[in-house]
């Protein structure tokens, strides 16, 4: 048990306990979220939309579950924040754009369904960049979202409101899509939790305009709640082609530790500059990784940056995405965005097909790697949350995102589980992340490899302070 006293502050592990001893109601851990949201929101804007009526309404349910002493499941009364790209019934599902209308939705997507069979509370939606575009998040409907240990830098992307939200207790949990270091990102800047399951892991529907790219997953204070998210997300769904259902706890497999694991360590992937704070940092975290009895070797996986065929892949699925867009509606909408899209709408089927190719070289390379290797571990990304409000730092070299996230968009392209951890801050008081990449399927060695270290080396107890 964490030395919080502010249920706010509390981890859906440590809250589900005290609801279960009748130490704490769900009704008074969502109104201690509330509180943070409206004391923080100004600040950060991690929530783009609010229905404190529907959330304590949700809370009251679950609190007289308790009271009768049939709660639904582990996550019954847990609140948690609900990234504005998942189809919510009855709240507005506007994707960051305002071209699409605040209508109430009419249908849950498979992750929301199975939330309310466990009797979550939804704080809101947090928010995310136009269609969940881009690295970092800001959007014309609903402005800049700001990093919770910085207000000056960005959250990071495009999961940036569910980034924001929870290290400020917001919500123990939030739920992020991660098509290209969507999830990961914003828990690198921000200094969470953020994991990227295997891809079809997590059923994802409507289908993203990213797809085959995208992938559903958690952001949370710990591993632990990240493991214990995980057992509610996979829940298969007939709405889309995910993987078949298994009997896998995900909480029950962190045990056991990462002793005799072979764990390899790139510090740069063969190509990518790293900024010397985070290469420190995430060196330190491999040598608590060699204390845990992991035999690590300094190797590189072996590929060349396949930034072409990812922004193939990525910016055909948005030029696919804004194909019936009016010219009306493109005025409204973010401009860099518009630009992205419009360069790739000359790609043909040869050049998608091609950029298949690449990726299934890239599968394939990785498989067999992970063959030699449990474990591939990186720095989460190369450099330090930047000024909130753009696109790639001031003065970069690059105008487009996924120029500074060369180590999470590979392993959208291959599918394979990702999970970015807390290991360090920079001089400036900026979370760095380092990265625990495993073969796909293998999200319970990852997660199991990210509670070690993070068991080992924890940063649970700094929390920002505005």
């Amino acid at each position: 048990m964490s030395q919080a006293t502010d249920p706010a502050e509390l981890t859906a592990l440590e809250l589900a306990t005290l609801y279960r001893e009748g130490e704490l109601s769900p009704v008074e851990a969502t109104r201690a979220c509330l509180e943070r949201i409206n004391r923080y929101n100004d600040s950060v804007n991690a929530y783009c939309f609010l229905d404190e009526e529907t959330t304590l309404e949700a809370a009251r349910r679950s609190e007289e579950r308790f009271n009768r002493l049939t709660p639904l499941g582990p996550l019954d009364g847990i609140p948690l924040g609900i990234k504005d790209m998942f189809a919510t019934r009855d709240w507005p599902n506007r994707k960051g754009s305002a071209i699409i209308p605040d209508t109430p939705g009419e249908t849950d997507a498979p992750v929301i369904a199975a939330l309310r069979r466990q009797g979550f509370v939804p704080t809101g939606r947090t928010t995310t960049p136009e269609f969940g575009w881009k690295g970092v998040t800001d959007s014309p409907l609903f402005g800049v979202t700001s990093n919770p240990f910085d207000p000056t830098r960005t959250a990071g992307g495009s999961s940036g409101g569910s980034a924001a939200a929870v290290p400020l207790g917001m919500s123990p949990l939030a739920l992020g899509t991660d098509a290209g270091g969507s999830i990961r990102i914003p828990a690198g800047f921000s200094g969470l939790v953020g994991h990227k399951p295997t891809l079809g892991r997590v059923p994802m529907w409507p289908a993203s305009a990213f797809a085959p790219l995208a992938h559903p997953g958690p952001m949370t204070w710990t591993v632990e709640d990240a493991a214990l998210l995980m057992n509610v997300m996979c829940e298969p769904d007939v709405r889309d082609t995910t993987l078949a259902a298994n009997d896998m706890d995900f909480l029950e497999a962190l045990e056991g530790g990462i002793n005799g694991w072979r764990v390899a360590y790139s510090p740069d992937l063969g190509f990518v500059h790293v900024d010397p704070e985070i290469a420190a940092s995430v060196r330190r975290a491999v040598r608590v990784l060699e204390d845990l009895g992991a035999r690590v070797e300094e190797i590189d996986p072996g590929f060349e940056d396949p930034r072409a065929a990812f922004d193939i892949l990525f910016f055909g699925g948005a030029a696919n995405a804004l194909r019936d867009v009016t010219p009306e509606q493109r005025a409204q909408m973010d401009p860099s965005l518009i630009e992205a899209a419009e360069a790739r709408e000359s790609l043909s089927m040869l050049d998608y097909l091609g950029a298949m190719n690449q990726r299934a070289a890239l599968i394939e390379r990785m498989e067999l790697f992970h063959r030699r290797f449990d474990l591939l571990v990186t720095p989460t990304l190369p450099i330090p949350a930047f000024t909130a409000g753009l696109e790639v730092p001031d003065g970069w070299h690059d105008p487009r995102w996924p120029s500074w996230t060369p180590f999470t968009y590979p392993f959208n392209m291959t599918g394979q589980p990702g999970c970015s951890v807390p290991c360090g801050f920079t001089e400036a008081g900026l979370p760095i992340g380092v990265q625990f990449v495993g073969a796909r399927h293998a999200d319970a060695a990852v997660l199991r490899a990210a509670h070690a270290y993070q068991s080992a080396a924890p940063l649970t107890d700094r929390r920002p302070t505005l």
